[in-house]
């Protein structure tokens, strides 16, 4: 959503009537709620995310929520108030920034990842919801800590669900000029797990893509829209998706794109079908 100088350029009313029309299970926000990580972004973001009409909205942290020194203060403050989960063995992480240092002013978490499981039902199903932090603070670029990894599959494996999916912001299969480096052990992870759904954001260009590994017999789809974030790419900008029948043989997705002309927005919908 880009919330700051890169936020669309149409009113959120109408954005929210839209969303709240579906009256969704579950609403996920893979990343970069905000612009440059400032407490007014984050709080303006957090005020749209509080006034979705569901249950179950997940948000995760994108590259440009991680710009700020106190961007996990933040994070938890006006998004998602969450405990995170801390790395099993703290001297193996190797991810830069991930710890700052304990006598920097004004910070009340010098832990910055925002890695969690969230474990939720549905229609009768408990649905394990993965939470990976593929930022790293201050940068752009991907990188995902394999301590971070070992922790969250030990958090995992005590945990009890009928269906699991990852939420991640850089995408794992697919790229741009600031990729996620260490994919390969994500796809692992994912692998390991037997997930078969993967969200993520970042590049702002719509992409459906299902990866299957011959040799290991397994198989999963990422689903990355694009963006609603008019003030940045032109081309597969201001969309959402919309997942009707989740992970069934009925599943329908869902293309929303806002067109804004003036101080109007017109929705034009198109639906793909996964059978």
């Amino acid at each position: 959503m880009h919330f700051g100088p890169r936020h669309w350029h149409g009113k959120s009313e109408f954005l929210l009537d839209k969303l709240n029309s579906y009256a969704p299970d579950i609403v996920i926000n893979t990343g970069d709620s905000t612009t440059d990580a400032l407490e007014n972004e984050f709080a303006a973001a957090g005020d749209f995310l509080k006034s979705i009409e569901c249950q179950y909205v997940v948000s995760i942290p994108g590259n440009h929520d991680k710009r700020n020194m106190r961007s996990a203060d933040y994070f938890r403050q006006y998004i998602e108030n969450i405990e995170v989960i801390r790395p099993l063995n703290r001297d193996k992480c190797r991810k830069n920034n991930i710890f700052l240092e304990g006598n920097t002013n004004g910070i009340k978490e010098h832990f910055t990842d925002i890695n969690f499981l969230k474990n939720i039902t549905v229609n009768g199903e408990s649905l394990l919801i993965v939470c990976l932090d593929s930022n790293v603070l201050y940068k752009d670029n991907g990188f995902v800590d394999k301590e971070i990894l070992k922790t969250l599959s030990h958090t995992i494996n005590k945990a009890s669900y009928d269906k699991i999916i990852l939420l991640t912001h850089h995408s794992i299969l697919d790229t741009d000029s600031d990729p996620l480096f260490n994919s390969r052990i994500v796809v692992e992870f994912v692998r390991e797990h037997n997930i078969e759904h993967v969200f993520c954001g970042h590049t702002h260009h719509l992409s459906i893509m299902r990866s299957t590994d011959l040799y290991h017999k397994h198989s999963f789809t990422q689903y990355k829209n694009g963006s609603l974030s008019s003030g940045n790419t032109l081309n597969d900008t201001n969309m959402f998706l919309y997942y009707k029948d989740f992970g069934t043989e009925a599943m329908e997705i869902h293309v929303v794109r806002a067109i804004v002309e003036n101080d109007d927005v017109q929705f034009k919908e198109e639906i793909i079908s996964t059978r």
